[in-house]
């Protein structure tokens, strides 16, 4: 391990915190919206109009697809903590392909384990995150089963507000656990540089967030999602 390993591995922790709390809304930037926050308003939009039917089987379609989204990611990252455990087991073989790549700088048995055990470390939270994700989005199911039906609704339309807000905000926090999770995911991608050297970590870093960043903020989704909620006001 130089110098140089550490400074890239602060930088990419400086920005995966950098990244959560602008898509979170904590630090403004380009005086835009994240995918992620319009996404929430959507959700909040959905719920109340589902107080407007008693007929509910979209909504709980809905929830057990977000279920089985979260269920996929967790057995995902399962999966890649496997893996990684198996990379620990051949450290030997796989250190001696690094020593004969041209690019890649050799740090020795030790420094590999390291790498390996950070990258252990991002999917072993990513999974912490899909398996309580997964939980709230449970308990979501449960909160929304007991919203009132329409002629309830209709009769005490405070005590349904309160009802649906209570479901919005259980939903929404099962989705900012679901995307840290995700986040960690697709940081991992740019922590795989570090296994050739530093430099190339930080090149990869970089060039995830660049790309995250266009989705969350210049992506054709975001924009669609945008003039959906325009309209609706």
């Amino acid at each position: 391990m130089q110098t140089i390993d550490y400074v890239a591995l602060a930088l990419f922790a400086l920005l995966w915190l950098f990244y959560s709390n602008i898509t979170n809304g904590k630090i403004p930037l380009f005086g835009r919206k994240s995918l992620t926050l319009a996404m929430a308003e959507h959700r909040h939009i959905w719920i109340l109009n589902s107080l407007k039917r008693d007929l509910k089987m979209i909504d709980t379609a809905i929830l057990a697809g977000l279920q089985s989204g979260t269920a996929f990611f967790a057995s995902t990252s399962i999966f890649a903590l496997g893996g990684c455990f198996a990379l620990l087991g051949a450290t030997e073989k796989v250190d001696a392909i690094f020593r004969d790549l041209p690019l890649a700088f050799h740090g020795g048995r030790i420094a590999f384990e390291m790498k390996v055990g950070g990258l252990t470390g991002l999917f072993g939270y990513s999974f912490f995150k899909f398996g309580w994700s997964y939980r709230l989005f449970n308990y979501c199911t449960i909160l929304f089963g007991g919203l009132p039906m329409t002629e309830e609704a209709r009769a005490n339309p405070d005590y349904a507000r309160q009802a649906a807000e209570r479901v919005i905000r259980m939903n929404m926090i099962a989705a900012n656990h679901f995307n840290a999770g995700l986040r960690a995911i697709f940081l991992s991608i740019g922590y795989l540089g570090w296994f050739i050297n530093a430099y190339v970590f930080m090149a990869t870093t970089v060039f995830v967030l660049i790309t995250l960043l266009r989705r969350q903020f210049f992506s054709p989704a975001r924009t669609l999602l945008m003039e959906e909620i325009e309209a609706s006001r």
